[in-house]
């Protein structure tokens, strides 16, 4: 797999995953992922933007527009109640698949 290929449907849990851990901005987003992935995953700005606006929609993350550090006003994201439930349910569903992957690839 390449380094910024990320599979389907996985980009949705991860940006949820980086809100829970407290609001943010895209480009925060998309570098929170990359740090803790150890570089291995790295979210396009055409893939991350429309994950954040349908996660919005969807209603698991809200947005503000707030002055950033450089005066400049950023759009900031916050996981809502909803998201975070979402999350707990998706987290569990990945964490099942994980392991039954392990056990088909260790052949056991």
């Amino acid at each position: 797999m390449r380094k910024s290929e990320l599979l389907q449907g996985t980009l949705d849990i991860l940006v949820l995953k980086i809100l829970d851990l407290g609001p943010n901005h895209g480009w925060g987003i998309a570098n929170r992922i990359r740090q803790m992935s150890r570089e291995e995953l790295s979210p396009s700005q055409g893939a991350l933007y429309p994950a954040l606006h349908r996660l919005e929609v969807k209603g698991f993350v809200k947005s503000a527009m707030t002055p950033s550090e450089n005066n400049r006003k950023a759009r900031v994201y916050t996981l809502t109640t909803a998201g975070r439930r979402y999350l707990e349910a998706e987290t569990s569903t990945w964490e099942q698949f994980v392991r039954s992957m392990g056990r088909i690839l260790e052949g056991a």
